[in-house]
């Protein structure tokens, strides 16, 4: 049989409205606290969260929106808004909306109709309908990799991380360059990480630099960079992610081209496969996770109307490994 509110507060010695109280985040005395949490322990008491949220003026559910799941840099973000949440009793929905913005944009009011707390947008742009999305729900909002004025945001420090990437290449003797980047619709990724690239190079004399356009996934670049190869031989390409320069590394290889001999290749992210493959990955890190852990915190905060930055940033790393070449030595 299954314990109820009504069992837990009369093994307690309390009232059921103060184990509800108790239950949605509301204010208990420490000694009713311990005596209701020691019952709950005992009994293995698992409250039903959406009943709760049906109820409660504010849920402990936050809404989360992810633009795909087949992502490394989404799966461990999301993570970390897990682990986040769950450590300040909360709980995340998830909805999937494998790229279309359509659904992006009824994600948001579906999630409002479900009366979560907040909502966390993993946005690969923001359009009018979205910031019409925003207001009308009126809910607690966290952007996460994209930023937009006047809006709460979690970013990855896509500029310095570029232009770092940028200057490492340029001290390794570089300069003929590709880089594969993604369509400018996504700002994070599109623009502003390869405007901090190209910032890197303003001046490095004699360089050639080439940028094309490609897809999130390894089979775009892997495409793109066999056709690449035809009319312009780099001696690095530079991927926007590290999907993208895994999929220039299975050109390259397949051209049989000797990575980082005849051809280097960098990436972002710092995928956990980038260190086991071989030749291991050069790759700006950046810590996914962490970022998630972070964003949840921000989340709870802004549910608790208490003050959170509008703008912060999330840390990155380079790891310099096995796939770029030091040009200046091998002259």
């Amino acid at each position: 049989m299954n314990t109820t509110i009504a069992d837990i507060a009369r093994s307690a010695g309390v009232a059921k409205s103060t184990v509800s109280r108790y239950l949605n985040g509301g204010s208990v005395s420490a000694k009713t606290k311990k005596k209701i949490e020691r019952v709950i322990s005992e009994t293995g008491y698992i409250p039903n969260s959406f009943a709760q949220s049906l109820k409660a003026k504010r849920t402990s559910m936050i809404g989360t929106i992810v633009p795909r799941l087949d992502s490394y840099a989404t799966s461990r973000t999301l993570m970390g808004i897990d682990e986040g949440l769950r450590e300040m009793n909360y709980q995340m929905l998830i909805a999937n909306t494998n790229l279309n913005l359509e659904r992006e944009i009824e994600s948001i009011y579906d999630f409002s109709r479900r009366k979560v707390a907040g909502i966390m947008l993993l946005a690969t742009q923001i359009t009018p309908l979205h910031l019409k999305a925003f207001q009308e729900v009126d809910l607690p909002l966290l952007l996460i990799g994209q930023h937009y004025e006047g809006i709460h945001s979690l970013v990855h420090n896509d500029y310095e991380a570029g232009m770092k990437v940028g200057q490492y290449i340029a001290e390794m003797g570089h300069r003929k360059i590709a880089f594969l980047g993604v369509s400018e619709k996504d700002i994070a990724v599109g623009q502003v990480r390869k405007a901090g690239f190209q910032r890197a190079f303003l001046e490095v004399e004699n360089t050639d630099i080439r940028f094309f356009e490609t897809g999130f996934s390894m089979q775009n670049a892997f495409e793109l960079t066999s056709r690449i190869m035809e009319e312009f031989s780099p001696t690095v390409i530079v991927g926007a992610t590290d999907n993208i320069a895994l999929g220039a590394l299975k050109a390259a290889n397949e051209r049989g081209l000797r990575v980082p001999d005849e051809l280097s290749i960098t990436g972002f992210g710092g995928y956990e496969v980038t260190s086991i493959m071989h030749p291991s990955l050069t790759t700006m890190k950046y810590f996914y996770k962490d970022a998630g852990k972070e964003a949840a915190m921000h989340m709870i905060r802004l549910v608790n109307e208490k003050e959170v930055p509008l703008l912060t940033y999330s840390h990155y790393q380079l790891l310099e490994r096995d796939s770029v070449l030091n040009v200046m030595i091998k002259k």
